[in-house]
């Protein structure tokens, strides 16, 4: 389900993750990319204030990359890749990495698949010669498939189907979204997952899991010349397989404002609207992009944000409030803002007063003290947000894997301390308008209180 974390955290906190000190230095400092002859691309990154490194390997493949009849169909690859090759059986990969002090996982999104793994410096060649061995290797036996489809069909009735927010986004994405696969959900619609194939899968991987639609990348305490030799040796002999890019797919241009009601049991009525807006990589010009970011923390940006102040403790008609950009991905996005009205309150009461907030944004520009605390908090996010090599990494990985250079980390802070009120104002009378917006309401409906829990799924992430 999306939430206001975990799309902030795709969009400025996940660039702010990747830059490290001092702030003047450069984010890519330290960086080292290497490209092989099977077209596999390395990139290193020093980190050496704590000998620890993370080992990710990043698959340009993910939900947007399907199709009607196959929807979910990386996120189950990516629970088989755990399923054993002939020289790693079924529960080995877990068993080494557990032997060796580390820990692993993998995650699956719109536009990449990605796996890790966290280990003391000295253990990375146990991480390359087991993700080399399975970019080619994998078994897929039948028996596990049907597990874990299964597994997979419960995960999404668990935190979809019995989720009513996350049933109301879903619903919301399909319908906000006509032609572009975006509007596919992650895990898949279960008529697709009930009738996906063995063979739906072999050929899944056999045409996307190969070294050159893959990106490794490696930060910590490492010495780059010898995660390069390292990684020349486990994946260098494996052979380079055609990959066919994918259609564009584009999106038709919305003409009219869309709502949808759902009904589904749950406590509290809830939310959504999106209107469209471009990412980085589809941007005409890139200066929106940042001023849609510290647009949205101007709404939502802490407990000093406009929806803080006004919506939950001032006229207190939102048990909560928030918004969601994200501006890495493949294709055009959503500017996001959800809500739940507080006890008493209707969830028209709540539009009507997000509705007054953007109005004021495109009639009346940010004062100079309040863009100036959002800039200090970008700065700050920073500071907090680079300790992590993991982040580090991912930030790299992402931004790699939807066509994007990662070298734009070393821009970001400069851009978005670049934005001026008139950008913010700019960017809200041209994109939060009515022709690109979709509403999406959850209608609670009576719980059914005798209806027995579901156990939970043995769901890896």
């Amino acid at each position: 389900m999306r939430t206001k974390q975990t799309l902030l955290s795709l969009g400025l906190a996940a660039l702010l993750a990747a830059m490290t000190p001092p702030l003047q230095a450069k984010p890519s400092d330290n960086t080292h990319e290497f490209i092989f002859d099977n077209g596999l691309k390395l990139i290193v990154k020093e980190d050496h204030r704590a000998p620890v490194l993370v080992s990710q390997i990043w698959y340009k493949v993910g939900s947007t990359y399907e199709y009607d009849g196959i929807t979910g169909i990386s996120h189950v690859l990516e629970h088989m890749m755990f399923k054993g090759t002939k020289k790693f059986p079924a529960g080995a990969f877990d068993r080494i990495v557990s032997d060796n002090g580390g820990r692993h996982n993998a995650f699956t999104s719109q536009d990449y698949t990605g796996y890790y793994q966290e280990f003391e410096k000295s253990r990375l060649a146990i991480s390359f010669e087991l993700e080399a061995d399975r970019m080619r290797n994998l078994l897929l036996p039948e028996d596990e498939f049907k597990k874990e489809i299964r597994v997979v069909m419960e995960e999404r009735q668990l935190r979809t189907e019995d989720n009513p927010q996350a049933l109301t986004y879903e619903q919301f994405n399909a319908a906000a979204f006509l032609s572009s696969p975006s509007r596919f959900p992650v895990v898949g619609w279960m008529n697709d997952l009930e009738n996906m194939t063995i063979n739906d899968l072999h050929a899944w991987y056999q045409q996307w899991y190969a070294p050159n639609n893959a990106t490794v990348v490696v930060v910590g305490d490492v010495d780059p010349n010898e995660v390069h030799a390292l990684a020349k040796k486990y994946f260098s002999p494996i052979k380079a397989s055609p990959v066919i890019a994918p259609k564009p797919r584009r999106e038709i241009k919305q003409s009219g404002m869309r709502t949808l009601v759902v009904k589904a049991p749950a406590e509290l009525p809830y939310f959504i609207m999106g209107y469209k807006v471009p990412s980085l990589l589809t941007a005409e010009d890139e200066s929106d992009v940042y001023a849609l970011a510290v647009l949205s923390a101007v709404l939502d940006g802490g407990n000093s944000s406009r929806f803080a102040k006004k919506l939950v403790r001032g006229s207190e008609v939102a048990a909560n409030a928030g918004t969601g950009y994200s501006m890495q991905a493949r294709s055009d996005t959503l500017f996001y803002i959800d809500g739940t009205p507080a006890q008493g309150k209707t969830i028209g009461a709540l539009r009507k007063v997000i509705d007054d907030e953007i109005e004021i944004l495109k009639t009346e520009l940010v004062s100079k003290k309040e863009l100036e605390r959002i800039k200090a908090q970008v700065v700050a996010s920073e500071v907090y947000q680079r300790d992590s090599v993991s982040s580090q990494a991912s930030t790299i990985g992402a931004l790699e894997s939807i066509g994007l250079d990662w070298r734009i980390i070393d821009e970001f802070v400069d851009k978005i301390t670049a934005v001026k009120a008139k950008d913010i104002q700019r960017v809200a009378k041209k994109y939060l308008i009515d022709d690109n917006l979709t509403i999406a309401e959850l209608d609670p409906q009576p719980l059914d209180h005798a209806r027995p829990r579901r156990p939970a799924a043995n769901i890896r992430h």
